[in-house]
């Protein structure tokens, strides 16, 4: 069964959204899991760590306030991935056809994207550290489970109905 794309008509931005909510929480929940910890401290702070690109250091003295902000960014970055991804595919619909085989180097782009490019320019101000490799399995290893679900809500924004 072919899936039939209507690249012409208006992007279905509710998948897009529901999309990059998906992955913001996917991508929490790793974080969370991976480098801070499951209570209100570290869910908190995980999220003032986000927040560092636009207040820098001193998100970690602005409590709730500031892992609102970083929430409210993360989402906003997560559905920027998946609406780009969908805007590309509107001019190349074969994009949309294989989501391991597209998904997985977009998740590595999303990668550099965001670690190498994004973080530097912001107030972090700089990359992360390469000093420990195979610290950076695992969360690579995420972004192309990202990536693929970027595909995949592409897909469904760009579905004919």
């Amino acid at each position: 069964m072919t899936i039939r794309y209507d690249t012409a008509a208006p992007i279905a931005w509710p998948e897009i959204v529901l999309g990059g909510l998906l992955i913001a929480l996917g991508d929490a929940a790793f974080a969370t899991t991976y480098w801070f910890s499951w209570d209100a401290a570290g869910v908190t702070r995980m999220f003032q760590s986000i927040a560092v690109g636009v207040l820098g250091k001193d998100s970690f003295d602005g409590g709730a306030g500031a892992a609102a902000l970083g929430a409210g960014l993360h989402l906003v970055m997560a559905t920027m991935f998946v609406a780009a991804y969908a805007l590309v595919a509107r001019r190349k619909p074969a994009l949309l056809d294989k989501p391991l085989v597209y998904g997985i180097p977009y998740g590595v782009l999303m990668y550099v994207i965001m670690n190498f490019i994004v973080m530097p320019l912001s107030r972090v101000g700089r990359a992360p550290s390469l000093e420990h490799p195979e610290r950076l399995f695992p969360v690579v290893l995420a972004h192309l489970v990202f990536g693929v679900l970027c595909v995949l809500f592409a897909r469904r924004a760009l579905r004919r109905r």
